[in-house]
């Protein structure tokens, strides 16, 4: 043994690495300048042969310990460029010495981690590849503060975690190590050694890529190399943060389509503003459809690679549609190499095991007093709308993350400081969400789901509330689906569960929601409705109308192979809500909403107008609920003047009767709903009419100016994108692959859980649980299985 190199070694500490115990590696075997010349040492279990390879010269390692530690003393003043070359039986191999790179997090980076303010913190965590000083290979971070020490273990070392110790970051307790050679597409995960000595084996929380089984391995993906087309579209999304956009969502699953190409093309056809997708990170199991999270930086496999999901949204994007992803910031599923006791502690997870776990679901509940678990978050938020461009996400469960008593007895939470029940922390973390994301991010809409009933969910942060763009409107469809429910007969008794709305609408900033989770698909809408099948499509077509109709935001989830007739109704019902600033303009403002037949109970009747400042731009709505046709249905108008149908929902076109006015109504001066003029129109059986309304005066104006202004009124009525939208037919250039069939799909059924958090409004939404179905996954997006039944989580 070399007397020299004897002397200069760590004998204490490299025992410790020997053991798996040095949280500090790069302290040990760095390079290091001495009066002989420089050491370099490498633990390498398992070889027989070391060498280091200098310029031109190769110098023979002795071998120190007989676990396979390694030095030799190079005769040069200066650390040189150098590599290892490894022997292990027949085979060699070179590697640069990652204890040679220095840490690639910075003290600032690192301090704003502990501050729970690294909101890029998605840019360092994780693995990430990279090129220091001309070599190419990944960093790799992970948050394991109370670890006694962290290997990776992966292809590259053929998974002998202790191999490649990470160093540990002392402020923060983050593990980093730059590893050269490593290349996207190796798959590792973590071995955390912890207390007592257990050693537990760890997928990223932070890996941009996973393996479709939760018990498989992260992945390294390089997420930036993308090219992006979408810059128009970018550059003009921050018009949706005034509230007084269009904004009509179609709902759906990635699973339900073949290609991407279909979903854009559908999209574009059918006029919608936004699709909402269902959770695209990678998730434990298909029973929840989608919603067990596991892999929150990485979009599930099941649709293909990092690329095709970006593509996926660029091409959206270029077709004028936003997307919105469903995200569950409150809860993770509990598996081996998942977050539970992540480093041997609760780490992620609220600090009390009985009140860790979500009461409903058997799931943990995230811990929003630390400020690294809320940086987790804060950070994957901003990795979505920032990396993938995603333009909303709609925050699911949001009332199990505000409640502490949520789904629980007396005795079975903890009141706060004031000796309540909101949860204080997850409050705090819900204003440092929203505000963080929408400064960075401006026009992303947060939507929050949310049953509890929690007051002004929607005001802003400044006013020192959550600051959500807006909020599911449980309310709304519950009490509509109530209504639809009872025969026509009855529904009189039941009137004023068609009308309530109107009370709360102002209250917050509502997307009405006929989605998946409320009625399913159109066959289970169609069966919680009354009447003859024909009567059945005539109020799912008046169902869709009315919330077209009504103030607040738009979302449904019509199957994508509709009948045709439907299918032109929602598509024509899209056209007349992005072409009328009536119907969304004054969403959120009372003198965008007038009762002309408020109490109609007898007949089903309610009609109503929607506003704007201009009077030529006024919309009259008449809904009729019940089975009989009126002939000659008296109504108030605001004005003298012309109105003209602009959409009737018994349409032959759309499947209907045909009980549809063709003609111009002239308004008559025979006073009606309190009014002094009113029309005669044809109002069909569970059928909906909408009139657009021309005062006399712009009638009379002289005939050119009266030109102009139907030429305006014209343009508006046009399918009007919004700013910078423009609408052409897509091409995308998505290429289908070979399908892989892997999995069944779930099922989702409808089923009311209890709460317990407290009524401060009427209660809104029913939760709804999984139960398994038939399903295909495969490994390209641009191949997405068809699905027979659209799914939804529980």
């Amino acid at each position: 043994m070399d007397e020299k190199v004897y002397g200069y070694m760590d004998w204490p500490r490299i025992e410790a690495i020997v053991y798996g115990e040095e949280t500090a590696p790069r302290d040990v075997m760095g390079p290091r300048i001495t009066q002989d010349g420089v050491l370099i040492q490498g633990f390498f279990p398992d070889a027989e042969e070391v060498s280091v390879i200098s310029g031109k010269k190769t110098y023979a390692c002795e071998k120190e310990d007989e676990a396979g530690y390694f030095a030799v003393l190079l005769p040069v003043r200066k650390v040189p460029e150098y590599r290892f070359l490894i022997k292990m039986g027949e085979t060699e191999k070179e590697c640069y010495d990652p204890y040679a790179f220095p840490c690639q997090i910075t003290e600032e980076e690192e301090k704003a981690f502990c501050a729970g303010v690294y909101y890029e913190a998605y840019k360092k965590l994780g693995a990430h590849s990279m090129e220091i000083k001309g070599v190419k290979g990944t960093l790799f971070a992970v948050w394991a503060p109370n670890a006694v020490s962290v290997n990776i273990a992966g292809d590259f070392n053929g998974w002998i975690g202790r191999a490649t110790i990470m160093h540990r970051m002392p402020m923060s307790g983050i593990f980093e190590l730059f590893v050269p050679g490593v290349e996207a597409g190796t798959h590792y995960k973590y071995e955390i050694k912890v207390k007592g000595g257990e050693v537990l084996l760890k997928a990223d929380p932070y890996g941009n890529s996973a393996d479709h089984d939760p018990e498989g391995a992260s992945v390294v993906a390089d997420v930036s190399a993308f090219q992006w087309n979408d810059g128009d579209w970018m550059k003009e999304r921050h018009r949706f943060d005034d509230r007084k956009q269009p904004v009509s969502i179609y709902e759906t699953s990635l699973e339900e389509w073949k290609s991407a190409e279909e979903l854009v093309e559908f999209l574009a056809e059918e006029d919608f503003t936004h699709v909402e997708l269902h959770p695209v990170m990678e998730y434990l199991d298909d029973i929840t459809g989608g919603y067990s999270t596991y892999a929150y930086y990485a979009p599930t496999s099941r649709f293909g690679s990092v690329a095709d999901f970006q593509k996926l949204v660029d091409e959206l994007h270029q077709a004028g549609v936003g997307v919105i992803l469903d995200w569950t910031p409150a809860q993770f599923p509990r598996y081996a190499s998942g977050l539970e006791r992540f480093d041997g502690t609760p780490l992620y997870e609220r600090q009390n095991p009985a009140e860790a776990i979500h009461p409903f679901w058997g799931t943990l509940l995230y811990n929003y007093g630390s400020p690294m678990v809320k940086d987790f978050l804060i950070s994957n938020a901003c990795f979505w709308a920032e990396v993938y461009h995603a333009d909303g996400l709609r925050m699911d469960d949001v009332d199990a993350m505000l409640y502490l008593d949520y789904g629980r007895n007396p005795g079975e939470w903890t009141p706060n400081i004031y000796g309540t029940n909101e949860n204080l922390d997850a409050l705090e973390f819900l204003k440092h969400l929203n505000s963080v994301i929408k400064e960075r991010n401006p026009g992303l809409l947060l939507v929050a789901q949310e049953n509890g009933l929690w007051p002004e969910l929607t005001d802003s942060v400044e006013n020192d509330h959550l600051g959500f763009d807006y909020k599911w409107s449980g309310g709304w469809t519950k009490d509509l689906l109530e209504y639809l429910s009872k025969d026509p007969i009855e529904r009189k008794n039941y009137h004023d569960q068609l009308t309530m709305s109107m009370l709360y609408a102002y209250c917050e900033h509502y997307i009405l929601t006929l989605g998946s989770r409320d009625v399913g698909t159109l066959k289970d809408f169609a069966d919680k409705l009354p009447g003859s099948e024909e009567q059945k499509n005539a109020q799912i077509r008046e169902a869709y109308a009315y919330m077209m109709l009504h103030p607040g935001c738009k979302m449904m989830a019509p199957d994508k192979d509709m009948p045709k007739e439907l299918e032109l109704c929602v598509k024509d019902l899209n056209n007349m809500y992005l072409a009328h600033p009536a119907l969304y303009q004054l969403d959120d403002e009372y003198d965008g909403f007038e009762w002309v037949q408020l109490m109609k109970y007898e007949e089903n009747v309610i009609a109503f107008m929607r506003k704007t400042e201009k009077p030529e731009e006024t919309i009259l709505a008449v809904c009729n609920f019940a089975a009989i046709p009126y002939e000659n249905y008296n109504v108030g108008v605001p004005f003298a003047g012309k109105y003209k149908e602009i959409f009737n929902s018994d349409d032959k076109k759309y499947g209907g009767n045909g009980v549809v006015n063709t003609r111009v109504k002239a308004a008559k001066k025979a006073e009606c709903d309190e009014r002094e003029y009113s029309i005669t129109l044809k109002l069909p059986a569970l059928g909906v009419a909408v009139f657009t309304c021309t005062p006399e005066e712009i009638e009379k104006k002289p005939a050119a100016e009266h030109s102009q202004i139907k030429k305006s009124i014209t343009k508006t009525r046009t399918v009007r994108k919004a700013a910078g939208k423009t609408k052409a037919t897509v091409k995308t250039a998505v290429k289908p692959v070979t399908k892989k069939v892997t999995k069944e799909a779930p099922q989702i059924m409808n089923e009311t859980e209890p709460k317990t958090v407290p009524e401060v409004k009427a209660k809104n939404t029913v939760k709804n649980t999984a139960k398994p179905s038939a399903k295909k996954t495969v490994k390209n997006i641009s191949e997405i299985p068809v699905k027979k039944d659209l799914t939804e989580k529980k």
